[in-house]
């Protein structure tokens, strides 16, 4: 049954009786199965359920949404966005299917469009109930005035790892213990979900044993949390199915694990593997729902995902010539043009004024994760960070050289943050890849640009994209352009060079 805690001390629940006339009736959809399948993390279903999910999405037997393994992950997001309930959609617009372009060898070269199956965007799920690290005291204080049924959830005092849903119920606060059980959620050890946002969903619609019925929440100002659900991409069509995929050698690092070269009908791909079950799969998830919404040709494509008992997979195009930065310093000005370079900082710009347009700020901008593909084109790439325009950042290690002044002593992240970001990726450009601020120890890098200092320009900038720089580094980020304006600059620029040349 339900608990309460105070404490550390658990108490039956008054309301066991109309929880037991309930479960009488008929069992709940949350409620785990007790054919439990051999891998505690995967959850069965009946046959029937499994026919209707095929024919609603047309997803293989071995990928339905009740197979996908429910990873024993944090259900709340706790990359520091200030992601609020009305935002949280504004970027996130359906766009049509996209097509997936594909080759008949692993080999690059000339692609055929081949369409894919109907894919919608996930979204994220907005918990602004969710207070995080507050204390016991601190949620009977702001659960006020006690109306039945208000409610909060908060992250555990006594129990660190779980969660606390505070209830208002008769004038008090009822404190109940959220813990983890089977990699799931659980108040009274009957009723089971993958994430905070089913749970509270569930106790909103039934009070199921609690004192009340969950009726509404009290929204925590400021910064807000979210969560994904991975069966969502299941349902939207993002799932690839593990046969599908064939994984070779590792290419490189990620944030969250190896990346690997893979082979996906018939075309390489990039593979970035998560290694562990933890919290860091929900930011994992975080990215890839970022990525089902926000599709641009300078921008790295999400092919797809795959679920294992082991690992998640996110599958991307593969870009051949690795990172801006890499490809830079690796040919040099014996082998990268000016019009190379005036098509990259294009690129990077056109694909940047599109998450401006969708109002995502990236927030870690730089040569090192802009990727070049076979054909010399450059796609930004790296959504780890990326997430809605104006939030603040309570934490961990930015990248000093590259980011605003604001963002480093406010933390206020924008697309004029961005903008600062690009100015300084246009400096990589130009320089060949060498690091920013070449001359200056970097625990003085911020006070000199506070002071107005500016980099020079690198040998051979032409003085209209030095302009930009300059432009981009205004210490007021009111005063910076747009990435839409400098867009227009850098095509007429382009189209100059392209004159030239022919």
């Amino acid at each position: 049954m339900p608990t309460y805690h105070n404490a550390g001390g658990g108490y039956p629940n008054v309301s066991a009786p109309a929880r037991q006339a309930k479960l009488d009736g008929n069992q709940n959809h949350h409620t785990i199965p007790s054919n439990v399948t051999s891998h505690p993390l995967i959850q069965n279903n009946t046959q029937q359920q499994q026919q209707q999910q095929q024919q609603q999405h047309s997803v293989p037997s071995n990928l339905i949404a009740s197979s996908i393994p429910s990873h024993p992950v944090s259900p709340t997001m706790t990359m520091h966005s200030s992601v609020t309930t009305s935002n949280i959609t504004t970027h996130m617009n359906t766009t049509s299917s996209p097509m997936i372009l594909t080759s008949n060898t692993i080999n690059p070269g000339a692609t055929t469009a081949l369409p894919a199956n109907p894919r919608h965007e996930v979204k994220l799920n907005a918990m602004p109930w969710f207070h995080g690290k507050i204390s016991r005291e601190t949620a009977e204080r702001l659960l006020r005035p006690r109306e039945d049924g208000l409610f909060l959830v908060r992250e555990s005092t006594n129990f660190p790892g779980d969660y606390t849903l505070c209830v208002c119920y008769q004038g008090r606060v009822q404190h109940y213990r959220v813990k983890y059980k089977n990699n799931q959620l659980t108040i009274d050890d009957e009723e089971f979900f993958e994430n905070l946002a089913l749970l509270v969903e569930h106790y909103e619609q039934d009070a199921d044993g609690l004192c009340t019925q969950l009726t509404k929440s009290l929204p925590k100002q400021g910064k807000q949390d979210f969560c994904v659900d991975p069966k969502a991409f299941v349902e939207a069509g993002w799932v690839i199915q593990t046969h599908e995929l064939e994984l070779r050698e590792c290419i490189g690092k990620g944030e969250f694990g190896d990346v690997l070269l893979g082979v996906y009908r018939g075309e390489r791909v990039a593979v970035k593997m998560l290694k562990d079950n933890s919290e860091a799969a929900q930011r994992f998830l975080a990215e890839a729902s970022l990525m089902t919404s926000l599709i641009h040709d300078n921008l790295v494509k999400l092919l797809g995902l795959v679920f294992n008992n082991q690992h998640m997979y996110l599958v991307t195009e593969y870009m051949s010539k690795g990172s801006l930065v890499d490809y830079l310093r690796s040919r040099g000005r014996l082998h990268v043009s000016k019009k190379d370079q005036i098509n990259f900082a294009y690129d990077t710009c056109a694909g940047m004024a599109y998450l401006e347009s969708r109002h995502v700020v990236h927030r870690d901008l730089a040569a090192r994760n802009v990727l070049v593909a076979e054909d010399n084109s450059a796609k930004v790439s790296d959504f780890g960070l990326a997430r809605d325009e104006n939030f603040s950042l309570d934490g961990g290690k930015l990248p000093i050289k590259w980011t605003a002044p604001e963002a480093l002593k406010q933390n206020k992240f924008s697309n004029k943050s961005d903008m600062w970001s690009f100015g300084i990726l246009l400096w990589e450009i130009y320089s060949f890849g060498r690091v920013p601020y070449p001359r200056i120890p970097l625990a003085d890098v911020v006070k000199c640009v506070e002071k107005g200092y500016k980099m020079e320009p690198p040998d051979g900038c032409p003085a209209e994209v030095y302009d930009i720089m300059k432009q981009a580094w205004d210490l007021q980020p009111e005063k910076r352009p747009s990435f839409h304006d400098i867009k227009v600059t850098l095509g007429q620029l382009r189209a100059e060079y392209t004159k030239v040349v022919n």
